[in-house]
């Protein structure tokens, strides 16, 4: 008899389908079984297709697919219809793909049998017993997997979720994932084995003849049903497997990006065929355990590389300074490399002081990072070379500027806009007499804490930002700690991030600073807290963008002197000629001063005066004005003494102005406002000054004088 007659007495049919010339070729069974004429025929595609159902037909396609790839049988049960679309019959299919060349397409051949397979008779159409259960809890378990491993930010999550994962059906009692290293085969990760378990498998030559190493040398998977085919197989290894017990093994390639980085072994305690809606579970499983683990050894190479450069670029403290005690806190945003512009520095000077400095580079990026480390190299040459803060920060604008001007974006960098700016305050600490001579360069002020715990934006002069201009001034302005105060330097971040402008982001700060605090190191983590910590959700800013920002924050205190002293606040202030404006930051410093004065008279009082003295020294002298702002004593009987000193010796005197004079009156509010004012000649010009006394009685009119 021949091979045809043989198939067709058992209801087998043997069929072609050329995908290239779209036509199926059928022998007289196959024809019957497709509810067609039975004899030999070769058919159009179109008029084949249609006999099968739909939901089948839709999966057909993967089933090929997945046996191309792995060059395996593609097996397959499917269900006939008739017009009416009434299943005939179930026939199961195995085939074998034979791909074809063909310019611009992917073809193949897929030459099989079709073999009848007993059904109840008369189903309807809309029964999918094929594509019932199983199948749902398939693609439910694969969507569960590839949500959980695509959330896995590690390593060691990534093979925590591959342990937990539970297959329909099959679901395997030990696995492990192998990486490759050079030449050798390494355990990434194992679950369901005892400790020890790896070792043999460890620092395996690729060569070996183990499944997991052909696996990575071949990138073709391997699934052994049983012992008996893995013992023939793997002759070499066998003992070190049937140690575990198992029943059946899969060993499938971990492929990323075209590269097989490793293998991915499942081991079960029963026995599996593999059938092909099995090895589908697997490969999709492993091709999402690839991306998972390369994602994230990407993560874990941005963090390691981040902390190392956040390492090399933030400096130690230095040692200790006699008399000053320094803190510092650096938080980089919460993505990306981790790594961004801001910069602090604590720099030992010849002269025996130290410089403090504070910075940020515009952007959160690799280049950032780059230029920030360049500039504080630069900045830290020009304070060794012994310049005054002024001059740092003006070599330090024409460096910036240099960098970015000769910046080319074509080569390996992709941002279209080569310049960038910084932000940056340097301050010269002197150790012996509490004064900081300060320069800044569109930087936010510092902020003074007095003994007694009231913090106040000490205002100082400033410049453009670093790299705006090659030649660039830096006015210098001096601030003077007395014992026990304290200054706190900081980036825009620890004010702006959550949505806050410099108002409500100070207020959000200010409680932190005034509360007090003898450790600094205290005081440096509660301002981090204060904007990353689990309190800072309740104190979101006014501004829709709630974008993060880096955040750099130094801290330095002046030690206190151990003998008893009435609680004290000060602040000191010059008022140039060439900057009247600087004027209402001196009422705007009073009044900070005075935050927590009960009576809000005096305060308008103070605020008054002050602007009247400042004024009357810029339009009757040809100097400067030297404003000293001081609050001692208990709460409750404080004492504010305001003095403005000028270089002039001519005393004011009062006068008597008419009613539409516009000056001359200086000196009548001081009378009426003051509760007791005076005017102190110097070796040098003069000082004139007044005082509020918190329990005193609002003054009279004609009030105390001197």
């Amino acid at each position: 008899m021949r091979t045809e007659e043989i198939l067709a007495a058992i209801g087998t049919g043997l069929w072609s389908w050329d995908s290239s010339s779209g036509t199926v070729s059928l022998d007289a069974e196959a024809a019957r079984l497709l509810g067609m004429p039975a004899e030999p025929a070769v058919r159009p595609d179109e008029e084949v297709r249609p006999r099968f159902h739909p939901a089948d037909w839709s999966e057909i396609e993967g089933v090929v697919s997945f046996a191309i790839a792995e060059d395996t049988v593609a097996e397959a049960r499917m269900r006939i219809v008739d017009e009416n679309g009434t299943v005939l019959r179930t026939v199961r299919t195995r085939s074998k793909p034979i791909t074809v060349d063909s310019p611009g397409r992917h073809t193949y051949v897929l030459m099989g049998i079709l073999q009848e397979v007993a059904e109840p008779p008369g189903t309807s159409a809309a029964h999918t017993p094929l594509t019932g259960d199983w199948r749902r809890s398939r693609e439910a378990f694969l969507l569960d997997a590839g949500r959980a491993l695509a959330e896995a930010g590690s390593t060691e999550e990534v093979l925590r979720v591959a342990g937990s994962l539970s297959m329909p059906g099959f679901s395997p009692d030990g696995l492990a994932v192998f990486g490759v290293s050079g030449d050798r085969l390494t355990v990434i990760g194992h679950h369901g084995h005892n400790v020890g378990d790896e070792e043999p498998f460890t620092d395996m030559p690729l060569r070996t003849d183990y499944p997991a190493a052909e696996v990575v040398r071949t990138g073709q998977a391997i699934y052994l049903a049983s012992p008996e085919e893995y013992r023939q197989r793997f002759p070499a290894t066998w003992p070190l497997a049937r140690e575990f017990g198992r029943r059946s093994w899969a060993f499938l390639p971990l492929i990323a990006a075209g590269r097989t980085t490793g293998a991915w072994m499942a081991g079960f305690r029963h026995s599996v065929a593999f059938s092909p809606d099995e090895r589908s579970v697997l490969t999709t499983v492993a091709k999402m355990l690839a991306q998972a683990l390369t994602r994230a050894g990407a993560a874990e190479t941005e963090r390691e590389l981040s902390l190392g450069l956040q390492k090399a670029m933030m400096p130690s403290l230095g040692p200790d300074v006699a008399g000053l005690t320094v803190a510092a806190r650096y938080v980089p945003t919460g993505g990306g490399l981790q790594v961004g512009g801001d910069w602090y520095d604590v720099i030992p000077l010849p002269n025996g002081r130290i410089a403090l400095v504070i910075g940020d580079v515009q952007g959160h990026d690799v280049r950032a990072a780059g230029l920030m480390g360049q500039l504080r190299i630069a900045l830290r040459a020009y304070a060794a070379e012994g310049h005054r803060p002024d001059a740092v920060l003006s070599r330090a604008s024409r460096f910036l500027s240099g960098l970015t001007d000769a910046y080319d974006p074509d080569e390996g960098e992709a941002e279209p806009d080569a310049m960038r700016f910084a932000t940056c305050l340097y301050a010269e600490a002197d150790p012996e007499t509490g004064t900081l001579d300060i320069a800044r360069a569109g930087h936010p002020d510092p902020v003074v804490v007095g003994v007694d715990g009231t913090a106040v934006i000490r205002q100082t002069a400033g410049g453009l930002p670093l790299g705006v201009e090659k030649d660039a001034d830096y006015p210098t302005t001096r601030v003077v700690l007395g014992p026990g105060e304290t200054i706190m330097l900081c980036t825009d971040g620890l004010i702006e991030t959550g949505g806050h402008d410099m108002a409500t982001g100070w207020g959000r700060l200010r409680p932190v600073l005034e509360k007090q605090t003898e450790d600094l190191e205290e005081l440096a983590d509660a301002l981090v807290q204060a904007v990353h910590g689990p309190g800072s959700h309740y104190t979101t800013g006014p501004l829709v963008d709630r974008r993060e920002d880096d955040i750099a924050v130094l801290v330095l205190r002046r030690e206190a002197v151990r003998t008893r002293r009435a609680p004290s606040r000060r602040s000191a202030m010059t008022i140039a000629q060439a900057e009247p404006e600087r004027v209402a930051a001196a009422r705007q410093q009073l009044r900070e001063l005075l935050h927590d004065w009960p009576d809000t008279e005096q305060v308008d009082s103070a605020e008054l005066m002050v602007s009247e003295m400042s004024t009357n020294v810029l339009m009757h002298t040809d100097g400067d004005a030297l404003l000293v702002a001081e609050v001692t004593g208990e709460r409750g009987g404080r004492r504010l003494r305001v003095e403005v000193a000028d270089a002039s010796d001519e005393l004011p005197h009062t006068r008597r102005p008419g009613e539409m004079a516009s000056s001359g009156r200086g000196l009548m509010l001081m009378e009426m406002l003051a509760d007791a004012w005076g005017v102190d000649p110097r070796g040098e010009g003069k000082s004139i000054w007044f005082e509020l006394y918190e329990s005193a009685e609002p003054a009279e009119l004609g009030g105390a004088g001197s």
